[in-house]
This record gives C-alpha cells, sequence and structure tokens, in this order.
C-alpha cells in the first residue's frame, strides 16, 4: 500500500497522524475523566460534562467554535492539577483506557511506515501529559502536544503554552521538516478533521481517516485518498510484529543487493542516531 523501502540517500521522510479518532476511536483527554474523578482532580459534574463532550466529539458534531470552547474548559478545569500526579494517573490507566480504542488499521500503518524506514509523529491538540506516554505505547519516533504553563508549584495554571492546533499543527510540521531533513513532498499525513487541512496540505500525500463532513467534501474535491478505520483492538491481541530493525530486515530479503544494502546502512543510521 505505502510502496517500497525508502531510498535512504534521498532525504528523510515521516509520517504525520493526528491522535483522536485517527489513531484512537476517541478523544485522548476526554477518555481519562472518570480517572481523574477518581483521583480527586475532578468532581461528579465535570465527569457528566466531558462525557457529553465526548459525545459531541464523537458524533463529529465538534466544529471550530466547540473545539474552542472544549479548550477553554479545560483549561480552566485543569487550573491548580498537580503535573506529577496527572503523569501518575495517565501511566496507570494508560494501558486500560487506550490500548482497547486503537485503530487496528491505524497501527499497521505505523508499522508499514516504520518498515519502509519513515519517522512516525503523532501530532496532537491534547496535551503532551496524555500524548506522549500513548505515542510511546504506540512507538511514535516524535509527537507535537498541546503544553500547558506549569507554576512554581509544579501544579497548571490553566494557561495554555502551545496550543497545537489548525495551522499551528501545519507550523510544527514544517519546523520539524527543517530540524530533522524531512522532504515533505514524499511525507504522509493523517487526520479525521477539517481543522487538520493545513496539516494535511503541508504533506505530499495526505490521506482523510474517518473524516468529518468538512473534511470529507475537501477530500472528495482535493481527490485525496479517505480511509475508513472501525477496528479498535487491544495491541497485545494484533499479531506481534518484530522488532522494527527485525522488519526492515525482513523487508530487504526479496530485493536485490543493492536495496538491501541500503536497507542495512538505514537500520544502522537510525540506530547510531537513536
Amino acid at each position: 500500500m505505502l510502496g517500497l523501502v525508502e531510498n535512504h540517500s534521498l532525504p528523510r521522510t515521516a509520517a504525520f497522524f493526528d491522535l483522536d479518532k485517527t489513531v484512537i476511536a476517541k478523544s485522548s483527554t476526554l477518555t481519562f475523566s472518570k480517572s481523574f474523578y477518581q483521583g480527586g482532580l475532578i468532581n461528579r459534574r465535570a465527569v457528566l460534562r466531558t462525557a457529553y463532550a465526548q459525545f459531541v466529539f464523537l458524533a463529529g458534531g465538534a466544529d471550530h467554535d466547540q473545539m474552542e470552547r472544549m479548550r477553554s474548559y479545560l483549561s480552566a478545569l485543569c487550573r491548580g492539577w498537580n503535573v506529577e500526579q496527572v503523569k501518575e494517573i495517565v501511566a496507570e490507566t494508560l494501558h486500560d483506557l487506550i490500548d482497547p480504542i486503537i485503530y487496528d488499521e491505524a497501527a499497521s500503518l505505523i508499522e508499514e511506515h516504520h518498515t519502509a524506514g519513515r519517522d512516525v509523529v503523532i501530532v496532537s491538540t491534547s496535551g503532551a501529559e496524555v500524548v506522549e506516554p500513548i505515542g510511546e505505547l504506540l512507538g511514535a519516533d516524535r509527537v507535537v502536544a498541546t503544553r500547558m504553563v506549569v507554576g512554581d508549584d509544579g501544579c497548571f495554571t490553566g494557561e495554555v503554552e502551545y496550543y497545537a492546533y489548525g495551522p499551528t499543527k501545519a507550523e510544527a510540521v514544517k519546523e520539524l521538516a527543517r530540524s530533522e531533513g524531512y522532504d515533505l513532498d514524499r511525507c504522509y499525513a493523517y487526520s479525521d478533521s477539517a481543522t487538520d487541512v493545513p496539516m494535511l496540505e503541508a504533506v505530499g500525500h495526505p490521506f482523510a481517516v474517518n473524516p468529518d463532513r468538512a473534511l470529507r467534501r475537501e477530500a472528495l474535491t482535493r481527490a485525496w485518498p479517505i480511509l475508513d478505520f472501525h477496528r479498535p483492538v487491544r495491541l497485545k491481541q494484533r499479531i506481534p510484529a518484530p522488532p522494527r530493525p527485525a522488519l526492515v530486515a525482513a523487508a530487504a530479503v526479496g530485493a536485490a543487493a543493492a536495496t538491501a544494502g541500503l536497507v542495512w546502512f538505514a537500520s544502522r543510521r537510525r540506530a547510531t542516531a537513536g
């Protein structure tokens, strides 16, 4: 589907994935609301409100204005939360909450991109404290996420330091391309939301995944491929994938000797860089 292993004599490439409803079946932030309640960070009313927000999000009705209201609400909600406590709660509940809602199709795509020698980057509007552990779970190479301001007391102030949303995502992708040497014309991007059109426009291979109505119209107009992900599955229930170097080696078995040499060189370079 994604072509042959990358020719590493060319500039590097990457695959950029939105997270919510693209890689996982729900909102990553809202999924932890019950755990935050049990940890004493929010009250029952907030749990009900986030449950409603999750419903709106999943129904595809969260437009730009609603997303802005949700951002404001969540920013105010987390004011005063201890950052280390949040990280502990996410770490303790990550596998129970996130593992079952990862799309099998997305996990396979991530593996295919790694096999082809591409970096995988998660680009999400959710907070870094949530997105970074999910990125590690997925085997992503890098994560771009919203960052909240942390006070001297180690608690969130309620202010946003960096908001990874809309055009800001595209700017982050372009900045990574400059710093990492990615050739954006040969890069891939995946998202479900029309708010990510700037990020999709930034790469040569954009894909609409479970697109909302606005993105579906945009994708049809621009002849962007549309993918349907609908099989959430626990990672451990999938066919186990070998470590990445083995994947690269396996991809090279049936290739010509020159291609095999390039793959070996690429895996050595990645190991050295890591």
